[in-house]
């Protein structure tokens, strides 16, 4: 057993440890824990473990005909390398669609044609190899080979570097150092799509004093080091996830006992505040009738003014204690965006509203209470922009729901604010000019739907606020309750 290794060439040992490198980088994408994700990466994930897969059995397979060649017939050399080159289209076409997948994502867009790119470059493929001698010789495989490098190896490799890299950017608010290794990664890429596309076997442009398999290998090494280091992504998701749902019991559990005395104190001040207007209306009444008491009639004004500001303030304790009962059916956030939007046409003179609103499947809500939400946070992005500027705002599908994401073009809200902006009473308007209690009534109203909504600062100025609804049924709506 030992003597048969001895008798193996040096060389070959690089095709060993170049298939074990991609074996191993989907062992590592497999084993990956990412049910649940909402990262675009997982959706893809499984078709970059299938290229290792394959085409670190390819690498594996190449080698049987190298070692046992002076022990086979040429019906078996050609046999052997009729399914090893096989098993290497197939690891091509799954890193070509994986490519694909992953660039169309970080657009946000998929078009129908896009689907038919796969296609199109095998038939290509198919046809130039139809047009050489199609005579099955181990001339015709090698030729076969090398056409699909050319075609399918070196075009998925460098569509593969452009959607890392793409994402590379979008993950950075998640995390810095898994967007480097995402980055080095699409770069080693580029390099492996050279080596194992464009420099055939035994051959380059410039002569090379050892085999171009040590280049693939070192890439397939390099590319398995930076996307195992890059996995980790799914972990800090889940730590992410775990603290936002700290954060929010955290919050409920606030907003319960302070919603429960909010009824209280609205109930104390309403009385008093009743008698007041009233005391006021009969002051100026009695003051109107007089010559000398324009003067005393104004000041009157002016105190009822301010007692029609604290009847709002206990306006709004009231609704943030005691909501109305939902209302579910069937509701369409596309139509909820567009009837805020509508309702608010008076306030967006200087505005520039951008709607990139996809087609969303209903979710089931109060319309009503959903619209409120969206008002509300439209008018916040407003009240941002005095001197105007642009609100974006964008509805898609993703494994957690129908999600509405809406972006400002504002100042944005200080890193150390965003744990309160949910906190009854918080605001960073100026005084008198807001109450701290609207996205409070927002977070109990998504929270009334099992959703989730977040704000979040841009990286260089404005606001994001993302609401997500899931998508449930009538039954499960109330039954939920």
């Amino acid at each position: 057993m030992l003597n048969y290794f001895i008798n193996i060439p040096t060389e070959y040992f690089i095709y060993f440890l170049y298939g074990s490198a991609f074996l191993f980088l989907s062992f590592a994408i497999f084993i990956q824990d990412m049910k649940g994700s909402d990262l675009k990466l997982a959706d893809s994930l499984w078709l970059l473990g299938m290229f290792g897969l394959t085409h670190g059995l390819h690498e594996l397979l190449a080698m049987y005909p190298l070692i046992e060649g002076a022990h086979l017939s040429m019906q078996e050399l050609f046999n052997a390398k009729l399914v090893s080159l096989a098993v290497l289209v197939l690891s091509f076409l799954f890193l070509l669609q994986f490519g694909l997948v992953l660039t169309l994502s970080t657009r946000n867009k998929r078009p129908l044609w896009s689907n038919g790119i796969p296609a199109v470059l095998v038939l290509a493929w198919v046809a130039f190899i139809a047009a050489r001698d199609s005579t099955m010789t181990m001339r015709f495989l090698g030729q076969t080979e090398t056409s699909a490098r050319v075609i399918l190896c070196l075009t998925g490799a460098l569509l593969t570097a452009y959607g890392l890299m793409a994402y590379s950017h979008e993950i950075k608010v998640l995390s810095r150092s898994v967007s480097r290794h995402l980055w080095y990664a699409g770069v080693a890429f580029v390099f492996y799509g050279v080596f194992a596309g464009v420099l055939v076997t035994r051959f380059s442009i410039i002569a090379l004093p050892f085999p171009v398999e040590l280049l693939r290998g070192g890439a397939a090494i390099v590319i398995t080091y930076f996307i195992t280091k890059a996995l980790n992504i799914f972990n800090i998701e889940m730590r992410k996830r775990i603290e936002q749902q700290t954060r929010h019991l955290v919050q409920t559990e606030k907003l319960t006992s302070l919603g429960q005395l909010a009824a209280g104190i609205a109930h104390e001040i309403n009385n008093p505040l009743t008698n007041a207007s009233l005391g006021i209306q009969t002051l100026k009444l009695k003051f109107a009738a007089s010559s000398s008491g324009s003067e005393i009639v104004e000041k009157l004004d002016a105190v009822e003014r301010n007692i029609d500001k604290a009847s709002v303030i206990a306006r709004e304790l009231l609704l943030f204690s005691r909501q109305r009962e939902s209302e579910f059916s069937p509701v369409n956030m596309n139509s909820i965006v567009r009837g805020a939007l509508t309702l608010l046409q008076y306030k967006l003179k200087n505005i520039l509203v951008k709607q990139e609103l996809a087609d969303v499947p209903e979710v089931t809500g109060d319309a009503g209470k959903l619209e409120q939400v969206v008002i509300n946070i439209l008018s916040n992005a407003v009240e941002a922009m005095p001197q105007g500027g642009t609100i974006t705002i964008n509805t898609s599908r993703t494994k957690a729901g129908v999600r509405v994401c809406i972006e400002d073009t504002g100042p944005g809200i200080q890193e150390e604010n965003l744990t309160r902006v949910f906190d009854p009473f918080f605001t960073t308007k100026e005084p008198g000019s807001g109450t701290g209690l609207g996205l409070s009534i927002c977070y109990g109203i998504i929270k009334d739907h099992h959703g989730t909504i977040e704000v979040s600062r841009m990286k260089e100025k404005g606001t994001m606020v993302t609401i997500t609804i899931p998508e449930r049924n009538l039954h499960e709506a109330h039954s939920g309750r």
